[in-house]
């Protein structure tokens, strides 16, 4: 599938605010597509298509829930801005529009990763896993070891 091919189909399960920081939605709206990384959107596509089939909560934009620094985090977004001042490198997928942290509806995320694991065949890249978190951390960052899955 092309690019648009893939946000095309993903429209049909995340409103973009879902994937982007309220300051990065904020200043370019629809248009915050263009952060994500293509092989990351693929990735999601595929989580909720053909390997995990439920529907995925990343960032919550709607009135009141606080949950908006799970997809991408811009320069400003407080766990970014921190470490800057605290002139400390942070190299995160967030910030790189290369990684998400996911909540499966109806499992947990430890199930969740488990169901990955099991189905990675159907990855269309190399993932990392986040191991001994409550959420599926997921991002596209390869180790180039030939491991379908990495685990940090």
């Amino acid at each position: 599938m092309t690019r648009l091919q893939i946000i095309n189909e993903l429209k049909k399960y995340f409103d973009i605010r879902e994937l982007v920081c309220p300051h990065t939605y904020n200043k370019f709206g629809d248009k915050s597509w263009q952060f994500l990384d293509t092989e990351l959107l693929d990735v999601l596509l595929v989580l909720r298509m053909d390997i995990l089939k439920v529907p995925l909560t990343i960032n919550n934009y709607h009135k009141g829930l606080d949950k908006t620094q799970r997809g991408l985090r811009c320069n400003i977004c407080q766990l970014v801005k921190e470490k800057t001042l605290d002139n400390e490198i942070y190299l995160t997928a967030h910030g790189n529009g290369a990684g998400l942290d996911i909540i499966p509806s109806g499992m947990t995320a430890e199930q969740g990763r488990k169901k990955i694991k099991s189905l990675k065949a159907l990855l269309p890249y190399p993932v990392r896993l986040e191991k001994d978190v409550t959420w599926i951390h997921i991002d596209i960052y390869d180790y180039c070891n030939g491991n379908k899955i990495n685990y940090f």
